[in-house]
C-alpha cells in the first residue's frame, strides 16, 4: 500500500498535464521512496523507467535500451544500438500525441561512467523534444552529484528543468500511517528508530508488536537494520572508518569540531570534510543555538538520521550477543529500560515540528517563522544564598521575526507526570531570552500527564499537552 507523498504526488501531475515537454529532478537520501514514488506517480501512464545501475556505460546503454523497446516496441526486442543519440531517435520517432514519461533513476551511476551522457541530453530537450509530449523525469540518490552536476548553473542541464523535488523523510504523524493500529507512544517509537525513512518503516510488520518488530530488524544477525549502518557508510564513502568513527564520537557526545578532531586523533581540516560529506548525505546536521545562529561557537555537530542514533546507542555494545543469538534478551535486559530516555531528544524534535506547524497559523497569538532549541548558561542561588553558574537550555525556541515575540517549550517523553518544578524551571528559563524577544506563551509536552498541582493554576499563557496532542 502507498502512504503520503500528496505533495509530490500532486506537483509531479501538474508538470505532466502541461501540454509539450517537461522536466522534473528527483532527488534525497538513500531509502527514502523515490523509486516508490516515481513508481507510483507512473501507475498506468504510458511510461518508460530505467533504474541505472554501477556496470559502465555500454552495459547501461543496453539495459536501457531493453526497457525503451520493451514500453515502444515490444517486437523489436532483439534489436540493438550503437549509440545514445540512436536510442533517443528511437523514443523521438515514437512519440506521439499521448502523453509519454521518460524516467532514469539512479542518474548517477549512468552519468559517472558515462560524461557524455548530461550534454546529450541537453542536445534533446533543446532541439528534439522541446515540442514533443514528453515527460523527463531525473532521479539520483547521491546529492552532492544531483546538486552540482544536474542542477546547479554548471550543468548542461541547468535551466530545462521545471521543478525539482527534494525527497525527505516523512515526519512524525506521515509514519504512524505505517503502524495504525499501534498506540500514540509506539508510534513515537517507531518514529524514533526509523527516522521516518520509508524502507525503514515498510519493514515494521504492523500485525507484530513493536518489541517483535524491533527485535526482528536490529537484534539478529539477518535483521535488515543490523548491519544497514555499514551498508550504507560503504555505499556512499570508499574508507569508512573514519566517518564510522566521527559518528561514534557524536553519537557519544562529542559536538565540536576541535572536539571530534581531538577524540578521533585527526586534524581538523580532515575531519571537517567527513562531517560535510556526512551532512551532504543527510546521516548529521550542524545545529546552532537559535537566538545566536551566526555564533560559530555556539553549534553543535549532531547525529540527524534517528535509525543510525538508535544503532550507535544500542547495537556496537550488544554485537556479541548479538552473534550468539541472544539480541532478543539484550533488547528485554538493556535496551528496553532506556527506550524513553533514548526518545527524549527525538521526542524534543517531535514537539518543535508540532509547535511550528501550529505556530504559522498563528494557534500561539502570534506568527511563527523559525523554531529551534537554545542553550547556554544561567546564574542561580543556592538555598544559603550562595551564587553559582550552570549549562542549561529550553528544548523548544519557537521564534516570530515580525514582532520579536517567542513561545517556549520543555518535553518530557517519560513515565512520571510533569510537575510544579518544570513549569517554574521553564517560566526562570525563559527570562533568559525574553531581552530579545517577548514571551507569549509557554508549552509543556507529556508523555504521562499532568500532577495535581496544575488544577489550581490559571495562566492563559501556559499550554500544558500530551503526546495525543501531537497526533491530532
Amino acid at each position: 500500500m502507498f502512504i503520503g507523498r500528496e505533495k509530490e504526488l500532486q506537483s509531479l501531475q501538474e508538470l505532466y498535464d502541461q501540454k509539450g515537454f517537461s522536466m522534473m529532478v528527483i532527488y534525497g537520501r538513500r531509502r527514502i521512496g523515490k523509486s516508490t514514488l516515481i513508481t507510483e506517480f507512473i501507475r498506468g501512464k504510458k511510461a518508460i523507467f530505467y533504474a541505472s545501475t554501477k556496470v559502465g556505460k555500454e552495459r547501461n546503454l543496453e539495459l536501457f535500451t531493453k526497457q525503451v523497446l520493451s514500453v515502444l516496441a515490444p517486437e523489436l526486442m532483439n534489436v540493438s544500438f550503437s549509440s545514445l543519440e540512436d536510442v533517443f531517435d528511437f523514443i523521438t520517432n515514437k512519440l506521439s500525441d499521448e502523453k509519454a514519461v521518460l524516467v532514469i533513476d539512479e542518474l548517477p551511476y549512468w552519468a559517472e561512467k558515462d560524461t557524455a551522457l548530461l550534454s546529450v541530453l541537453q542536445k534533446y530537450i533543446d532541439v528534439e523534444w522541446k515540442d514533443k509530449n514528453l515527460f523527463v523525469i531525473l532521479c539520483g540518490s547521491a546529492l552532492s552529484f544531483m546538486e552540482n552536476k544536474v542542477l546547479s548553473e554548471k550543468s548542461p542541464l541547468f535551466g530545462r528543468r521545471d521543478a525539482q523535488i527534494r525527497l525527505e523523510a516523512f515526519n512524525y504523524k506521515e509514519s504512524a500511517l505505517f503502524v495504525p493500529a499501534y498506540s500514540w507512544e509506539e508510534k513515537a517509537i517507531c518514529y524514533g528508530i526509523t527516522g521516518g525513512v520509508a524502507k525503514y518503516l515498510a519493514l515494521i510488520r504492523p500485525e507484530a508488536t513493536l518489541e517483535e518488530n524491533i527485535k526482528r530488524l536490529f537484534f539478529r544477525t539477518d535483521g535488515y537494520l543490523y548491519d544497514e549502518t555499514r551498508n550504507l557508510l560503504t555505499q556512499e564513502f570508499s574508507d569508512i572508518s573514519l566517518v564510522n568513527t566521527i559518528i561514534e564520537q557524536i553519537a557519544s557526545g562529542a559536538n565540536s569540531l576541535n572536539l571530534i578532531s581531538e577524540k578521533v586523533n585527526e586534524s581538523a581540516s580532515t575531519v571537517l570534510y567527513s562531517l560535510e560529506k556526512l551532512m551532504e548525505v543527510g546521516l548529521i546536521e550542524k545545529k546552532s543555538c537559535i537566538t545566536e545562529e551566526k555564533n560559530r561557537k555556539k553549534s553543535q555537530y549532531v547525529l540527524k538520521d534517528h535509525m543510525f542514533r538508535f544503532w550507535y546507542e544500542f547495537i556496537p555494545k550488544a554485537t556479541s550477543i548479538i552473534e550468539m543469538g541472544h539480541g532478543d534478551l539484550y533488547f528485554e535486559k538493556i535496551v528496553a529500560p532506556q527506550l524513553h530516555a533514548y526518545m527524549g531528544s527525538i521526542f524534543e524534535e517531535m514537539c518543535r515540528y508540532y509547535t511550528l506547524e501550529h505556530g504559522i497559523y498563528g494557534d500561539f497569538g502570534n506568527f511563527i517563522t523559525r523554531v529551534g532549541t537554545w542553550w547556554g548558561t544561567e546564574n542561580l542561588k543556592t538555598e544559603n544564598g550562595d551564587k553559582y553558574r550552570q549549562a542549561t537550555d529550553i528544548d523548544v525556541v519557537a521564534i516570530s521575526d515580525i514582532d520579536k515575540t517567542a513561545v517556549i517549550g520543555e518535553c518530557k517523553f517519560k513515565n512520571e507526570k510533569i510537575g510544579k518544578e518544570i513549569y517554574e524551571t521553564l517560566v526562570r528559563r525563559g527570562s533568559l531570552i525574553s531581552g530579545k524577544y517577548r514571551i507569549v506563551k509557554y508549552l509543556l509536552f507529556s508523555l504521562s500527564g499532568y500532577t495535581a498541582w496544575f488544577d489550581g493554576v490559571q495562566d492563559e499563557q501556559l499550554c500544558m499537552l500530551t503526546l495525543e496532542d501531537l497526533y491530532r
